[in-house]
């Protein structure tokens, strides 16, 4: 291997910066400059989409394109949607999100094909540190949600960090969603638990 290529031992290896840390996963601090400005630019998207009138859907097209890391065909969000940077937001085809969506996306939120979302829902990836002194210093982390094709989630349903929820699911409004669901259930309560299989 040519000389130059070679690594060089003295070299530090460069700081990650904290959108590199966030998306990986790790602590960060969202009041970071590169981080506050993206957050920025997805507000200021969402504000957009969310004054969007019902007859014009190819505004909101546009814009949930632009806002999102992917949206499917035939998918549908109606405002109003909240989101922390929506590039990390991949929504399946025929997709229906009834208003009030707030999807905070610090990590991956990836959402199947024909998935119904009833109002007020909350996809809630951030989590904080439970000791109190990095809380004060405000370092946060986050973990991805999974929700697979055909779930329905009922009305004010909230999915906290790292959750899968299986294919074919039916989450009962006002559910809190704390661990895992299988495929082919119907869950229910706070925390929900499986009632019974579909």
């Amino acid at each position: 291997m040519p000389e130059q290529f070679l690594p060089d031992p003295v070299m530090p290896r460069p700081a990650r910066s904290m959108k590199e840390r966030m998306l990986a996963g790790e602590p960060y601090l969202a009041s970071d400059d590169e981080l506050g400005e993206l957050g920025l630019r997805a507000q200021d998207l969402a504000d957009d989409y969310n004054a969007t009138r019902t007859r014009d859907g190819a505004s909101r097209r546009r814009i949930l394109t632009e806002l999102l890391g992917s949206v499917g065909e035939g998918a549908e969000i109606r405002p109003p949607l909240r989101v922390d940077y929506g590039f990390n937001i991949h929504i399946g085809a025929r997709t229906f999100a009834n208003w009030g969506l707030v999807a905070a996306d610090v990590a991956a939120i990836t959402i199947g094909a024909d998935v119904q979302i009833g109002p007020n829902v909350q996809l809630l990836t951030p989590t904080h540190p439970v000791e109190p002194e990095p809380r004060r210093q405000k370092w946060e982390a986050a973990r991805p949600i999974t929700i697979g094709d055909n779930v329905w989630l009922g009305g004010g349903v909230i999915v906290l960090p790292g959750v899968t929820i299986g294919e074919n699911t039916v989450v009962g409004a006002g559910s809190v969603v704390v661990r895992d669901l299988p495929a082919n259930v119907v869950a229910v309560g706070n925390p929900a638990s499986v009632i019974r299989t579909i």
